[in-house]
Formats: structure tokens, C-alpha cells, sequence
């Protein structure tokens, strides 16, 4: 495993990360008719994963792992089967992420980024992880209702308490990320991240590239498989227990006869270089990054121990230019045909919304109204 620096921080990752929005399930349900997680299947795919070299691993306080979108019954649980999964490893040697906004109670402030709702929700955090801190404490998505300002003080009290090591933020806006980067500065907190849906497939957010070059911000690439669309096991269909079995919109995305064939001809290319598809995708992010001039840290999710060895093997691919290109030729030509594809609904809210950046000193930054309140990643 090779490692890089978050941000313009001290703290070193690994070039994966492992992710944990879609978990391993059993065949069982519970009482609400939803699929049980298999703890001890997540349990050998995170002790292989830190034995492999990886020591980031990405949450969110509604993470089920299982089920899209999550309700309030089963909000939490990707964060409580990770506390307990990582019991007993050495709490240093890891970076545990994990994000704030989404609805966790019926209540008012049961969801957003107010101060109450950030201070109520990194205890609850605290205590399902089992840990004293987190390492990266990230806004999972815009709160229109609540100044940015407040929402970053709040984070910055977290840090200088001791709860929190370094913060960043998910799906805001470009100028969203600058602002933020200014007044971390003026708080002297370690602002070092933005986590965005970003992969072969899906490059809405390559703009926001820049502005992470520009702010010395790292980009965590959520998706970066497109959903397992760019591991080859779709092109003949939905396999069984997949994540588009209960994620039925899924195919109606992916599944187009244009996707399909750029898709096909990207499993061409790696199996002419005897690759897997997954370790292709994962190549030709960490040669994007290469390009950019901009850390980018792929999040990885696993359901078998097989998938995660076979992913970390991407590391040590070299990626030629030639191929690159012939890569970004595919892409360029489903471009031409009109494509545009954003895994999630609510990103093309966020990548319309009027965001007005204003001067620091005493500006207050309110996000759009309609800004949606609940989402799946």
C-alpha cells in the first residue's frame, strides 16, 4: 500500500479507503423487512483490509449499509458494526471518517448543521464507533437553513476540544469549498477534504477539481465504481443481491444501451490488459489524479474479502498515457451521444444552486431553498 497526505495536512492515508455504505447482508430480514447486515463477513473484510495497508476507513451517522434510502429505525448502523468490528486493533494506526446532517430523529433539530444538531451528533457518533475521536469529521451535504458560519464554528469548537482532528464537507458547491477553506483558516482548524460522487463514468464534479488544487483540499471519491456498474458484472444483467436489487432505479440509470456500450468497451480494454474492470476504474482515478495535480483517494466498498484484494491490487497498476487516453477516448465519444449522468438526484440540485460567495468579515452564507433534506449516499 502507498500512502499520501490529506490535504495540505501532516496526516497520512492510504491511496484506498475503505468505505462502508453498502455492506455484506444475510439473506435474513428483520422485522421491518430489511435485509441484516453480516457482521462477521465485515469483520474479516476490515481486518483484511488494515492487514492489506489500509488505514482510512469512511462512515456516515446514516450509513445502514443495506438499505437506500434509510429509515430512522435503522439509521447508525454502519457506524455501530464499525465500532464494534474494530475492536481490538490499534485505535492510532487508524483514520476513521465519518460525516453530520441527515435526519436522525423526528424532532426539529433531529437533522441539518446547526450548532445543537453538530454537538448532539458527534457523542452519538463517539459512541457507536466506540472511540474518543474521529479523524475526519465532514458536512455530509448543505443545511439551507443554518449560515455556514455556524455550522463551522461548531466544527471548529470540536476540533479544539479534542473530539475531532480535521474536518471537511460532501457535495457543497465549488465556491462552498473555497469559503469554507477561508474561514478554516481564520478559525485555525484543518480544513483538508471534499468527499464527491466521482468516477470513469460520473465527472459532474470534475470542476470542483480545481478549486481542491487551488485550497490544497484532498477529493475522497465516493462511487467510484459507479455503483459496481464499472466492475463488468452488469453487463449481463442484475446479478443477485446486488445493490440494484433493492436500489431499483439503479439500471433505469446505468443500464442504457449507450452506457452499456461504452461500458463494454471499457471491459474490452481491460481485458486486454488482463486486469478486472474494478481495478481498471480505480487505475484510471489515481492516473486522473496524476493529471490534475489533485490527491484523490477512492472510497472502496466490499461485500467479500475477494473484492477487496482484488481492488487494492489497483495500487501497483501503472497506468500507461496511451491507455489513458484511449479511455478518455470512450468516454468522449458517450459524451458526444449527449450522455450525462449524476448517480444521485439531489447532486443536480447542488451543482445548480445560486451560490453567492461573499467576502469574509462579517458575511453570513445561506445556501438555496431548495436544497432537498434528505438523501441516499
Amino acid at each position: 500500500m502507498e500512502y499520501i497526505n490529506l490535504g495540505r495536512s501532516g496526516l497520512k492515508v492510504s491511496k484506498l479507503c475503505l468505505g462502508t455504505w453498502h455492506l455484506p447482508h444475510l439473506e435474513e430480514k428483520d422485522e421491518y423487512g430489511v435485509y441484516k447486515i453480516n457482521v462477521e463477513e465485515v469483520r474479516r473484510i476490515v481486518k483484511r483490509a488494515i492487514d492489506l495497508g489500509i488505514n482510512c476507513i469512511d462512515t456516515a451517522n446514516r450509513y445502514h449499509g443495506a438499505m437506500a434510502p434509510v429509515d430512522l429505525q435503522h439509521v447508525g448502523t454502519s457506524e455501530r458494526i464499525l465500532g464494534e468490528v474494530l475492536q481490538g486493533f490499534d485505535r492510532e494506526s487508524l483514520v476513521i471518517a465519518t460525516k453530520v446532517r441527515g435526519q436522525m430523529a423526528p424532532w426539529p433539530n433531529g437533522e441539518g448543521l446547526s450548532r445543537k444538531h453538530i454537538m448532539w451528533q458527534i457523542r452519538e457518533s463517539l459512541k457507536r464507533l466506540r472511540t474518543d475521536y474521529v479523524d475526519l469529521y465532514q458536512m455530509h451535504w448543505p443545511d439551507p437553513s443554518t449560515p455556514i458560519e455556524e455550522s463551522m464554528e461548531a466544527m471548529a469548537d470540536l476540533v479544539h476540544r479534542g473530539l475531532v482532528n480535521y474536518i471537511g464537507a460532501s457535495n457543497f458547491p465549488a465556491d462552498a469549498y473555497a469559503y469554507m477553506s477561508q474561514l478554516a483558516r481564520e478559525l485555525h482548524v484543518p480544513f483538508v477534504s471534499m468527499q464527491e460522487l466521482y468516477n470513469w463514468l460520473e465527472r459532474d464534479n470534475d470542476a470542483k477539481l480545481e478549486t481542491a488544487k487551488r485550497y490544497g483540499l484532498s477529493v475522497l471519491a465516493y462511487s467510484p465504481l459507479a455503483q459496481g456498474f464499472l466492475t463488468g458484472k452488469y453487463l449481463s444483467g442484475v446479478p443477485q443481491s446486488s445493490r440494484a436489487t433493492y436500489m431499483p432505479d439503479l439500471p433505469k440509470r446505468y443500464m442504457t444501451p449507450e452506457r452499456l456500450e461504452a461500458v463494454k468497451r471499457f471491459h474490452e480494454v481491460a481485458q486486454r490488459l488482463g486486469v478486472k474492470d474494478s481495478q481498471l476504474a480505480l487505475a484510471w482515478i489515481l492516473k486522473r489524479a496524476e493529471e490534475v495535480g489533485v490527491a484523490i483517494v477512492p472510497i472502496i466498498g466490499a461485500t467479500r474479502t475477494e473484492q477487496l484484494e482484488e481492488n487494492v491490487e489497483a495500487v501497483s497498476i501503472n497506468l500507461k498515457w496511451d491507455v489513458y487516453r484511449e479511455l478518455e477516448d470512450i468516454y468522449s465519444a458517450l459524451r458526444a451521444k449527449g450522455y450525462r449522468l449524476t448517480s444521485y438526484a439531489f447532486l443536480s440540485k447542488y451543482l445548480l444552486l445560486r451560490y453567492t460567495t461573499p467576502t469574509i468579515t462579517g458575511a453570513s452564507v445561506s445556501l438555496a431553498a431548495n436544497c432537498p433534506s434528505t438523501v441516499s449516499q
